[in-house]
């Protein structure tokens, strides 16, 4: 059997995370996906199958300067928190996606409890 590439791995981890973290209407459930150059947030209703309301450093108003950086990553986690209580969404829950809670996601995450999400 040959090793699982970096990806798979991730995607098992993910998986796993998958089972206990499920978004409701109530708290819908915030998804964080990183790759190299860009962090992207999203919250989701899974019982509807739908996204509230997203956040990227791919977006024209947080593309400039570096955007595979801590900095980014923060001004993703407060643009998706005042977009999430423009939408009326207080309350998530906090879905990693199979990545390590630190560095990029760790700041994202504090970014987005600071500007007011509670998880």
């Amino acid at each position: 059997m040959a090793s699982l590439s970096r990806e798979d791995r991730r995607r098992r981890r993910h998986a796993r995370v998958r089972r206990r973290v499920n978004g409701t209407p109530e708290r819908p459930r915030l998804a964080v996906f990183r790759s190299n150059r860009h962090i992207v947030a999203q919250i989701i209703n899974d019982t509807a199958g739908r996204t509230l309301v997203a956040a990227s450093t791919v977006e024209p108003e947080l593309r400039s300067g570096r955007t595979g950086t801590v900095e980014g990553a923060q001004a993703v986690g407060r643009l998706i928190a005042n977009r999430a209580l423009a939408a009326g969404v207080r309350r998530v829950v906090f879905d990693r996606g199979g990545f390590q809670y630190h560095g990029r996601v760790a700041a994202l995450a504090e970014a987005a409890r600071e500007a007011g999400l509670e998880f």
